[in-house]
């Protein structure tokens, strides 16, 4: 049975053969041998680059574990990421930057992996008594990374709780924020109906069940597909559970993120940067991504859903999305688009305009069904350019 308009992929702002044929009238991609500065750069990283390095980093609430690939490049952000509940960078990102596309966005920055504290695979376990970072700490040990390695500023991939902390990040010190990728996030603290909820649940599952009510969709759950079970067995063997549990108490103590579309309240403070938000079709966190959705600027914000639920199993959908994603924040990407153009576009580099350049990307407030989006560039040499797109998976 095909999957139906609106349980495919909803990419509701850019076509992408909208943006084949956008064109930046005020300013052009910089090539080689136009620009000094990126003539005596290289574009693509060194083979040296391309080995993952650890690191712990000192912050003002304890040590953070980070992998890092690469590193900084004039003023090319690094793609940071901070995993879900339950997972660490590997179990939560590996099938992602893995795939061959990806890679081949992914070789023009450097990538840093955060694992959450005490996360990490082998990690040691915390002390009794010991006071787990709260969300908004969390968020605040990322300057340190940041400072770390020498970043100017980064792109956020976020999952479920990994996704609010970066959201949180933004909020703090938007200006280390280029874009973010928030999959799966719930930007509303839990009540007492909640909190009781969940506490009932502890008393009554494992650890590992109740994180995979947090990951899957009680469909996915019932049916117990071999990704379930997959899930189960490395939740319960590859992350600390003690630690684990500490890290979970936290995100279920979030409090709600403090934003509100622009216009709607005095004083509305919200994401500043381009936001794509990615759920997957009935996961648990649709109703949050939804409400979070209608708390951004409409004018830099994308949404996309995608089923199946498990954004592990849509590695390419997520590649495509965020290739375009990147373009509209002005990075122009040139690479293979098999889907697209029925073979390999020329391979060159991925080349940023001018940062003061802004692309506004307009959000609706409901994904129930394809409605016309439109997708403007900000500029006095350029009107409006609308594109609808709509796409099934």
């Amino acid at each position: 049975m095909s999957p139906s308009p609106r349980t495919g992929l909803l990419l509701q702002e850019m076509t992408m053969a909208g943006l084949h044929e956008l064109r930046f009238t005020e300013e052009k991609p910089l090539l080689r041998g136009q620009d000094a500065e990126l003539e005596n750069s290289d574009v693509f990283l060194s083979a040296a680059d391309t080995d993952w390095k650890e690191h712990d980093i000192e912050t003002p609430y304890g040590l953070l574990h980070v992998v890092i690939r690469g590193s900084p490049k004039g003023n090319r952000p690094a793609i940071l990421t901070y995993h879900d509940v339950g997972l660490n960078h590997k179990l939560c990102f590996n099938t992602f930057f893995n795939y061959e596309d990806m890679q081949e966005i992914t070789k023009h920055f450097v990538v840093c992996h955060v694992d959450a504290p005490g996360q990490q695979a082998g990690a040691s376990q915390f002390p009794q008594g010991y006071q787990y970072p709260s969300m908004d700490q969390l968020a605040a040990m990322l300057p340190s990374v940041v400072q770390h390695f020498g970043f100017k500023y980064v792109i956020g991939i976020g999952v479920g709780a990994g996704a609010y902390v970066l959201a949180k990040f933004a909020l703090i010190f938007p200006d280390l924020v280029e874009g973010l990728v928030l999959m799966n996030i719930d930007p509303n603290g839990k009540g007492w109906i909640d909190w009781a909820a969940a506490k009932l649940s502890g008393l009554t599952s494992t650890l590992p069940d109740m994180v995979l009510s947090h990951l899957f969709s009680q469909e996915e759950l019932v049916n117990n597909t071999e990704l379930v079970q997959s899930y189960r067995q490395q939740i319960g063997s590859v992350v600390n559970q003690f630690n684990l549990q500490l890290f979970l108490n936290m995100y279920n103590s979030r409090r709600d993120l403090d934003i509100n579309r622009p216009g709607t309240v005095p004083n509305a403070k919200t994401l500043r940067c381009p936001v794509m938000l990615v759920v997957g079709d009935n996961a648990p966190a649709e109703e949050g991504v939804v409400e979070c959705n209608s708390k951004l600027d409409p004018t830099n914000t994308t949404f996309l859903k995608v089923t199946p639920s498990a954004l592990s199993l849509q590695p390419g959908k997520l590649t495509e999305a965020f290739k375009y994603f990147l373009q509209g924040m002005g990075y122009i990407a040139h690479l293979k688009d098999r889907r697209l153009s029925g073979g390999a576009v020329p391979s060159a580099s991925m080349t940023r305009l001018a940062r003061s350049r802004t692309a506004s990307l307009t959000s609706a407030s409901s994904v129930e069904g394809a409605r016309p989006r439109a997708c403007s560039e900000s500029s006095e040499a350029m009107g409006q350019i609308n594109h609808t797109m709509e796409v099934s998976c």
